[in-house]
């Protein structure tokens, strides 16, 4: 591992951060495909670059999430019972997202994931959201309901936030406690997908020097160390803008970085 490609990745962690602390946003959704773009840099072969990137931001996610649900725990937001019900189902969820990543081809994947990345950009753009008009399910409903969001989390390499904000929400859970149950249920998506794309890329020819299956540590050590850091900052910047201004112009960003991955086919 040279310095210049952790100095890389340091300095993509920072811009990460910084985008994930103004926006207001998990950094799955800009670390896959920054991550995507600079494995193609480096000459990493697209039948595992997407892979990669994903299985590597699924590690880094394990991190920021433990700290932000420790910033939620300590401000008794976490319903701990929703959430080891809603984390039953997503470990499962996570491991068969990785599984079913791992059958399909890169192109494909990186299909599923700018349409996804796209979609997310209308929702904020048009600030589309579920109306409270739900209760929330019985325990196996919970773990069934877990079990699609971590399926889905797995394959696009996201911490789950954008999944399971609306779907508490359209079961009339308090934004601040959906929030905060979000960022817990993160820590079990992460830890699993991450283990499951460790397992299923292990010996997967083509991956680069330094990767423990699909995930690259360069990366993942750069991205975290500095992405932590970093969106304390954006957080900070964000309160010099108008939330509707940052929420139209990270609908904007993600539009254009959806786009992006149909231009490379």
């Amino acid at each position: 591992m040279t310095i210049s490609i952790l100095l890389a990745y340091l300095a993509l962690g920072a811009g990460a951060g910084v985008l994930a602390g103004l926006f207001g946003v998990g950094g799955g959704l800009i670390i896959v495909p920054v991550l995507i773009f600079s494995f193609h840099a480096l000459g990493i072969s697209d039948n595992v670059a997407t892979h990669l990137a994903i299985g590597t931001s699924l590690a880094t996610i394990i991190f920021t999430s433990i700290s932000s649900a420790q910033a939620h725990h300590s401000k008794g937001n976490v319903d701990w019972q929703l959430v080891k019900w809603l984390a039953l189902g997503i470990i499962f969820g996570s491991i068969l997202g990785g599984f079913t990543a791992s059958l399909l081809q890169g192109v494909t994947l990186k299909i599923i994931i700018g349409c996804f990345v796209i979609c997310m950009a209308i929702q904020l753009g048009f600030n589309l959201k579920p109306k409270a008009s739900k209760s929330l399910p019985k325990a196996p409903g919970l773990t069934i309901i877990g079990s699609i969001i971590g399926w889905a989390s797995a394959i696009f390499g996201i911490g789950g936030g954008s999944l399971t904000v609306p779907f508490l929400a359209f079961c009339s859970v308090p934004m601040q406690r959906a929030v905060a149950v979000s960022a817990a249920c993160g820590i079990p998506i992460a830890i699993s997908g991450a283990l499951s794309y460790m397992w299923f890329g292990w010996g997967v020819e083509g991956l680069p020097s330094w990767s423990l299956g699909y995930i690259y540590l360069p990366a993942l050590i750069g991205i975290t160390v500095t992405s932590m850091v970093f969106s304390r900052l954006g957080a900070k910047l964000a309160y010099r803008l108008s939330a509707t201004l940052l929420r139209r112009m990270f609908a904007i960003f993600l539009f254009i970085v959806g786009c992006s991955f149909f231009t490379q086919l």
